[in-house]
């Protein structure tokens, strides 16, 4: 028999302490709060016909709602209500209370309240760095590591023999401690388009990393910690070839980084890496370019060298695990190459860019993905296609693509509207959290071709369900909203001692709409990963920033 929920969705809002569980009665709620005019919506588990919003200052009741029809929606076995209160749009405090008894937590109706949660999932990418000390302070917690990982990395594993290079630098990909070039090339795409989609805001946030460069905006400064490591993942032989990642062979115990001494090793290049090298590379040097144009160069020209090799050598050279047991990361053979030959085209303007770009797409069934990850970042080049302001391309093609991408963002929108928790997608599987966030990004390009509020609203409603509209009535990001993760899959979590884990990552989340876990050993449930979280900021940015 279904269960009988009274989801009262409130898309922002703080969420009762007791009442968190995915059964039973309890108010369900985004637990960051509501911008004054967004959709405002919650959910209430339990029978009653209406809720009332209260002010915390007065006690008194500043809205009134009636729930009507339910809603049942197989995947979770729920019949839900749906209640709306996006009138209410006085900044305050307040509280919702439903004739029976239940009550949320206070939250806050403020323009501001995305603010702390979208700067502590940004500085999260800072504390992920490798290579050298990291400390911050959150709440009552100190997070500190020291200098790891100091001899990146040995060359055992190519063709230049036993030596070393260094391969210091970059982020920690996950909760291990790798660097991978694939999924840094999908991490830094999607963060160096949130710096220009978001820059106006982005240049003026500080986010208390070490200031190393006086011009550079924080943003940019933190990503410019991991493009320095990418370059040095180039083969030294300027040929263009790039190692596809640099890890141990196999992965490390719960261990601090400093701990981690094992030798760690670059491995053989592979088309993969080489491609989302180009990308990653071509669009940093664009961005780069008005703080450190001599950097921006330095960024330009590896990408052509690697642009170059792979236009040379055209067999899709696939990368082999051998004696490594660590991140395979091994996307589809076109994506990469597509996103390549956007970003070279966009950041030169050179037409040779622009017609592999064109070619690539002419081949293709699909043009736009709905849901995408490392697997395949065609979507990243197809965005920048689509956006730029570049002259020459193809109108019919171009219109096409257009076409295809406001179908699928409206998909997207009808998803948050129909599905009972707002989510935006119907696919759960490994880091499925990361994956239903960065749906944001089709949405923000959808916006810009076709400008409609809905957009917004259908990202803002991914917010909500990440931070507590959820079957768990919990956030999948630590250290903000209530009840969030408390075991995600991260070695430093484990290993450091201290109760709370380093916050801001976005946990994985569940293979079903009802089976996550939030426990330490469930990787494929809790662990945290660059890719998922340069979603989660792109996401947030877009609702802080603007």
């Amino acid at each position: 028999m279904k269960k009988k929920i009274l989801l009262l969705i409130l898309g922002f809002c703080f969420f009762l302490v007791g009442f968190g569980q995915e059964n039973g009665n309890s108010i369900k709620v985004n637990t960051l709060g509501y911008k004054l005019e967004s959709v405002k919506k919650a959910t209430i588990n339990g029978l009653c016909n209406g809720f009332k919003v209260v002010d915390t200052s007065n006690k008194k009741v500043v809205f009134k709602g009636k729930l009507k029809e339910s809603k049942i929606q197989d995947d979770v076995d729920q019949s839900v209500f749906i209640a709306d209160f996006s009138a209410l749009n006085t900044p305050g405090n307040y509280y919702i209370e439903t004739k029976s008894g239940l009550k949320s937590v206070v939250f806050k109706i403020a323009d501001d309240c995305y603010d702390f949660a979208f700067k502590t999932s940004m500085r999260a990418f800072y504390l992920w760095r490798c290579g050298t000390e990291v400390e911050g302070v959150f709440e009552a917690d100190t997070f500190k590591q020291e200098a790891c990982h100091m001899h990146d990395g040995y060359l055992d594993f190519t063709e230049f023999g036993e030596k070393q290079k260094d391969g210091t630098g970059g982020w920690h990909d996950a909760g291990d401690y790798g660097k991978y070039i694939v999924n840094g090339g999908i991490s830094l795409g999607q963060l160096f388009m949130g710096w220009q989609d978001f820059q106006k805001g982005l240049e003026k946030t500080a986010f208390d990393i070490p200031d190393k460069h006086e011009k550079m905006p924080d943003y940019l400064e933190e990503l410019k910690w991991e493009t320095d490591w990418f370059l040095k993942m180039q083969y030294s032989d300027n040929s263009g070839r790039v190692s596809h990642k640099l890890t141990r062979t196999s992965f490390s115990g719960f261990i601090m980084p400093n701990e981690d001494t094992a030798k760690r090793y670059f491995t053989e290049w592979g088309t993969a890496a080489t491609a989302h090298f180009v990308g990653a590379m071509a669009i940093a040097a664009r961005n780069f370019e008005p703080y450190d144009a001599e950097y921006a160069k330095t960024c330009l020209d590896a990408a052509k060298r690697s642009y170059k090799y792979l236009q040379e050598n055209s067999e899709y050279v696939r990368w082999g695990q051998k004696d490594f047991h660590t991140g395979g990361y091994q996307p589809n053979q076109t994506g990469g190459l597509i996103w390549a030959a956007a970003e070279m085209w966009e950041t030169t303007g050179e037409d040779q860019y622009l017609k592999d770009f064109e070619l690539r797409l002419t081949n293709l069934k699909e043009l736009v993905d709905y849901n995408w990850d490392w697997g395949n970042v065609r979507n990243l080049g197809v965005y920048t296609y689509l956006l730029s302001e570049k002259k020459g391309r193809n109108k019919e093609l171009h219109a096409k693509i257009k076409q295809e991408m406001i179908h699928i963002a409206d998909s997207i929108v009808s998803h948050t509207k129909s599905d009972v928790y707002g989510r935006p997608s119907a696919l759960y599987e490994w880091g499925c959290n990361g994956t239903i966030a960065r749906l944001a990004s089709n949405l923000y390009v959808a916006s810009k071709l076709n400008p409609d509020k809905k957009y917004k609203e259908a990202a803002e409603s991914i917010v909500a369900h990440i931070f507590g509209r959820n079957y768990y009535g919990r956030s999948y990001v630590t250290g903000l909203g209530v009840n969030p993760p408390m075991f995600p899959h991260d070695r430093r979590c484990g290993a450091d001692g201290i109760k709370n884990p380093w916050p801001g990552y976005i946990v994985g989340g569940g293979h079903t709409a009802t089976d996550w876990v939030d426990e330490e050993g469930s990787y494929s449930h809790n662990e945290i990963c660059i890719n998922w979280q340069a979603s989660l900021v792109y996401l947030m940015a877009w609702v802080a920033m603007e």
